[in-house]
């Protein structure tokens, strides 16, 4: 690209070679990618080309480029480009006969935003997005203008296929423009789809105004421009006027706003947001950190909501309405449509696909730089402010309504079950912080009950595998004994007689064997779930346990690991002792101890739980797969398993 150049940055020796901290070499990368970008499904696929993007954005962020291109090619290459300041190609400190370019794309956790010294706030943080992205592809090549040459490098699987080449002059060019393809045997047949990513893009321009990102596609997707070019100098006002479109709103204007820290914290970073309410669809909060979507929310949202919960609170004080105490964050993400991205330096995530913000400091900047402005905003419109007490007291009160019926609801339903040696119920009268354990079989039941927490925790054994759901009569599934307790243990009926507001149970967790048996039972259930029972997925109360499959002791230290490879792994590195490592393998929950089922398992500050979710973006390809792997026609499965059956190296029989 030759137009919109920037001139250079002063000091350009702020970002050379020494600025790329070299922290571990690369492991395990292709034979556990989901440890790095989730898995390798659709979600996964399309995340590394946001682990691209987000190395551009940072660029852009720090004021070294106005302009990012993203273009797909015929061939599902993509290539990113930016005019940024142009990755180092110099040889690297402590790696002289290597590049820099070479070690940010061949080397785990190595990068130019360790040090903080190169970018004051990055979403490409933890040093092995470009890294990941050139392990994960059969082909990759990187161009980077700088110094008014032109550089480039190739790649495969992660392997150089020669050394970084000088191919012409660039008088009038700068910056990266990175261009790779998905390796075949990593995510199989699955390829990028245009308009997954003409909205990723889209929503990255509303994230920044100062970019302007410009979006090429050689492949059609249905509405979706070949080209289009985006700059939203309104930023999240502009995407959230975009998102709610004609819908009616309790507010003329939404509170919208953009704070920075400098100031009043003394720290580099801001916090923009836009929020309204309205009586036309149910509320959404979308959350990002350093231009990262956020999906599973953190620090940045809890003290945005704290802000606002807090600043109505104060307004109805005020206006002296005293029912304004029962307001809680359930009424106001209930028909609150928010948006809310903060950038600040050495964000801590959960995962490194970044979907939850954990850093402590966030949750304070991000309240007390709302909540002033939130107060202000309210006294200057009396009229919205007074429209939106009165819809969040009448949500207050509805909700409290709808709870009393449920606690008296609860009360007799507990009453009424008839599940000796089955049901074992937790203590709560409320729904709020509850569980139930589908666990299989007695065995696993009776490890349970000794883990469990008997006030938050209840417990559901199923004897076999329940009834495949897909294509069953109606009159099986009525009849069904497990499908029945199950049903009855839940509370929401069957059928029409469905309905989420009566779930028992806030939370409803699979947990079965890690086994072939066991994974066939939670399918089972999923589907179950998924066919009869769908708003309680969409509602995020539906979750598979992640049980261990083997116990590393050495001493007194002991970790658990959840398959083969894991175990490997620290067999490799040990666990900082001199004794021998001793592996125990669980064949089964029924096997592990209430010691070891607590605290892999059940307990919530340990354990870790998988939220069964379906992707919005593709709803029905969910409802596809489900009908390929448990529909009545073995053909379908027998294809799918032919498809996939490559995948497979290792059969043990």
């Amino acid at each position: 690209m030759t137009d919109d150049l920037l001139p250079e940055q002063p000091d350009p020796s702020k970002y050379d070679a020494s600025s790329i901290e070299v922290l571990e070499d690369m492991e395990h990368v292709r034979l556990r990618p989901g440890m790095y970008i989730g898995g390798t499904d659709d979600r996964a696929l399309h995340h590394m080309v946001a682990e691209i993007v987000d190395n551009s954005m940072d660029e852009a962020v720090a004021g070294h480029a106005n302009w990012i291109e993203v273009e797909l090619h015929e061939n599902y290459h993509i290539t990113v480009r930016d005019n940024g300041r142009g990755i180092p190609i110099d040889a690297h400190p402590k790696f002289p006969d290597k590049s820099a370019l070479e070690i940010i794309f061949c080397t785990l956790n190595a990068g130019g935003k360790f040090s903080g010294d190169s970018y004051q706030t990055s979403g490409g943080l933890h040093g092995v997005g470009s890294s990941v992205v050139n392990a994960l592809s059969d082909h990759l090549r990187v161009e980077v203008a700088r110094n008014r040459e032109l550089y480039a490098m190739e790649f495969s699987r992660g392997i150089p296929q020669g050394s970084l080449q000088k191919v012409g002059s660039a008088p009038n060019r700068r910056g990266t423009a990175v261009t790779f393809h998905p390796d075949a045997d990593i995510f199989g047949s699955l390829k990028f789809k245009p308009s997954r990513l003409f909205k990723m893009v889209r929503s990255k321009a509303y994230l920044f105004s100062g970019v302007e990102i410009r979006w090429k596609s050689a492949l059609p997707d249905g509405d979706m421009p070949m080209q289009a070019t985006f700059h939203f100098p309104g930023g999240l006002a502009d995407y959230l006027s975009e998102t709610l479109g004609a819908a009616s709103t309790y507010a003329e204007k939404p509170f919208a706003g953009k704070v920075g820290f400098q100031e009043k914290f003394g720290v580099p970073g801001s916090v923009e947001w836009a929020i309204n309410w309205t009586p036309s669809r149910d509320g959404f909060i979308q959350s990002y950190c350093n231009t990262v979507p956020t999906p599973e929310g953190g620090t940045h949202e809890s003290g945005f909501w704290a802000a606002i919960l807090k600043g109505i609170r104060a307004y109805g004080d005020l206006v002296n309405n005293k029912k304004v105490t029962q307001i809680n964050r359930e009424d106001l993400s209930a028909g609150g449509c928010a948006l809310v991205s903060c950038f600040i330096r050495e964000p801590k995530f959960v995962g490194q696909t970044k979907d939850r913000l954990s850093t402590e400091e966030a949750a304070r900047m991000v309240e007390n730089s709302v909540r002033d402005h939130f107060d202000n905003w309210l006294a200057a419109d009396t009229k919205s402010a007074g429209a939106i007490l009165d819809y969040l007291i009448l949500r207050a009160e509805e909700r409290l309504r709808r709870r009393q019926e449920k606690e008296t609801a609860r009360k007799t339903a507990t009453k009424k079950l008839r599940l000796p040696g089955k049901l074992t119920d937790c203590s709560a009268t409320s729904r709020d912080g509850t569980e139930l354990f589908i666990v299989e079989g007695d065995s696993a039941g009776g490890s349970a009950k000794m883990a469990r927490n008997r006030k938050t925790q209840a417990l559901l054994p199923l004897r076999g595998k329940i009834l495949n759901v897909l294509g069953a009569a109606s009159n099986k599934l009525s009849t069904n004994n497990e499908i029945s307790d199950l049903t009855q243990a839940l509370g929401v009926g069957l059928g029409s007689r469905f309905n989420v507001d009566d779930l028992r149970y806030e939370k409803i967790i699979i947990m079965t064997d890690a086994d072939v048996d066991g994974a066939h039972i939670a399918s089972l259930l999923m589907t179950f779930f998924f066919t009869q029972m769908r708003p309680m997925i969409d509602q995020g109360h539906l979750y598979l346990a992640c049980p261990p499959l083997f116990r590393v002791t050495q001493g007194s230290r002991r970790v658990y690991c959840l398959d083969e490879a894991e175990k490997n792994a620290v067999m490799v590195k040990g666990l900082g002792g001199n004794a021998k490592l001793q592996v125990s393998r669980f064949k089964g929950l029924g096997e592990m101890d209430a010691k070891d089922l607590k605290e892999t398992t059940m307990d919530p500050t340990t354990r870790k739980l998988i939220r069964v979710s379906i992707d919005e973006d593709e709803p029905g390809q969910t409802g596809d797969l489900v009908e390929r792997l448990m529909g009545k026609k073995p053909e379908m499965r027998f294809q799918y398993i032919q498809e996939n059956a490559r995948f497979v190296e290792e059969l043990d029989v």
